[in-house]
């Protein structure tokens, strides 16, 4: 879930046709399940084993545990999300047991809100953060975003994909919305704790008097798309592949409609601890690893997310 204290112009043209390329079977269970317990663990991912071509990388208390534990939000399709038979599922997913293969271990996922991963990742409840998450500078350095002033220890970033921030809204109801400022007078939902939440909260602050923008924020992103559905809120906004995977799928596909631009172009890192420097560079090796074999450009392909694509991984790369 990207998030970044400073707006970009920087726009990039969406591309809902790329989203025709989402590969998944079966009818999907999109339920949001932010409660901080222990989800059930990625089963695509291998436990520890011999031979790996990286284990060598691994610090030996993660060798010998066979696994990493990984924080993630578990709502957010296509990145992370549980199918009908409650497996988690998603680019996310996929992408950590390609990374499992070549260190070694499983990389068993964890179900937790969004706004609390980096938490439990400095308390020490999660291993690493991997839940569409954007790396930037705030977040490297521990800095809250509304108010400038240092919160806790920051963390690292490994980079491995670019996407950037949409609006969208009921299908054939756009109440003249196509572009941030259009949200003067209207009402937003959005997930606490991403980008979606800071722009909205910037856009507020330019709207003239007697045009409030008011700001809906939910734990996670089926929320605010059922709040969306409803009619309670007049446009919601999320990560782009995540908007458009709800256009595509949604009420099959005549629920919603993204409407202008997508903006804020960001990375989207694995979130690990300052003092786990052999652990996070590790992974950047395994990443790009999978990258050079072609098993992570077949992963993008399956969820549609093929435009995100980086040639190699890169340690806190966000501006």
């Amino acid at each position: 879930m990207t998030a970044s204290s400073t707006r970009r112009t920087t726009a990039m043209h969406s591309r809902l046709a790329a989203v025709g390329a989402i590969a998944v079977a079966g009818a999907l269970l999109l339920t949001g399940c932010g409660d901080q317990t222990k989800g059930k663990g990625n089963d695509s991912g291998a436990g520890a084993t011999t031979g790996a071509p990286l284990a060598s990388k691994l610090p030996q208390s993660i060798r010998s545990k066979g696994r990493i534990l990984v924080g993630s939000d578990i709502a957010y399709a296509p990145v992370e999300f549980k199918d009908a038979g409650g497996k988690v599922v998603g680019l996310d997913p996929d992408i950590a047991a390609a990374l499992g293969k070549q260190l070694g271990v499983r990389l068993e996922f964890q179900n937790g809100t969004f706004d609390a991963l980096l938490t439990g990742l400095r308390s020490g409840r999660y291993d690493i953060a991997m839940s569409a998450m954007t790396d930037n500078k705030n977040r490297q350095e521990g800095v809250d975003p509304d108010t400038g002033k240092k919160v806790g220890q920051g963390v690292d970033f490994v980079d491995y994909l670019t996407a950037g921030v949409s609006i969208y809204t009921r299908k054939g109801d756009t109440q003249g919305i196509n572009g941030w400022p259009d949200l003067c007078g209207k009402k937003l939902a959005v997930e606490r704790g991403t980008v979606s939440e800071d722009l909205a909260k910037q856009e507020a602050k330019k709207c003239p008097g007697g045009k409030k923008l008011t700001i809906e924020a939910f734990d996670d992103d089926q929320q605010s798309q059922t709040r969306l559905r409803s009619g309670g809120v007049d446009a919601a906004s999320s990560d782009f592949p995540v908007a458009a995977y709800a256009v595509k799928t949604s009420g099959g596909g005549k629920d919603f409609q993204v409407v202008g631009d997508q903006v804020e172009a960001a990375p989207y890192g694995i979130a690990v601890s300052k003092d786990a420097t052999q652990l996070r560079d590790a992974l950047k090796d395994a990443m790009d690893a999978i990258i050079k074999n072609g098993e992570y450009q077949k992963i993008l392909e399956k969820w549609g997310a093929e435009d995100g694509a980086v040639k190699e991984s890169v340690i806190n790369g966000g501006k």
